[in-house]
């Protein structure tokens, strides 16, 4: 299991395949749940032009860590990926990877799932937007579903 935070642009599809390659055996898989979540343009009808990420160093880790411990007590998966960005994000840019490694696509399907929810509910960061008008701190996340 890893968790990693990185300040400016990252390449998500590098970093599942750079974890696939050096942290899991060819065939010791059966099933790659992966998803990128990406910075939109637009948030309560306003266009975002810039978003700033804060966190807790320390506390952010920490707390990405105890989610993918308890969706590994829920599903049986052989490794997870978290890689969320902070600090500056401008639209379009990726935010976070989850990547879940299973035998079967159920459980990597489900807790994959499981920690991006968990993640966006539970996962001490502060997002602060600037928009034409001026800049605004995000009092809650939009439902996913």
């Amino acid at each position: 299991m890893a968790v990693k935070l990185v300040e400016g642009s990252f390449d998500p599809w590098r970093w599942l395949l750079d974890h696939q390659e050096t942290r899991l055996s060819p065939g010791s898989y059966g099933a790659t749940a992966s998803f990128v979540g990406t910075m939109r343009d637009f948030n309560d009808g306003d266009r975002v032009e810039e978003l700033f990420l804060e966190h807790y160093p320390g506390m952010t880790e920490r707390e990405l860590e105890k989610i993918v411990a308890e969706a590994r007590d829920r599903w049986r998966f052989l490794d997870a990926l978290v890689v969320h960005r902070v600090g500056e994000i401008r639209p379009g840019d990726p935010i976070v990877l989850v990547a879940v490694w299973s035998a079967h696509r159920g459980p990597a399907f489900d807790a994959c799932r499981w920690i991006m929810e968990a993640l966006k509910h539970r996962a001490p960061f502060w997002k602060k937007e600037r928009c034409a008008g001026g800049s605004r701190w995000v009092a809650r996340n939009t439902d996913g579903y």
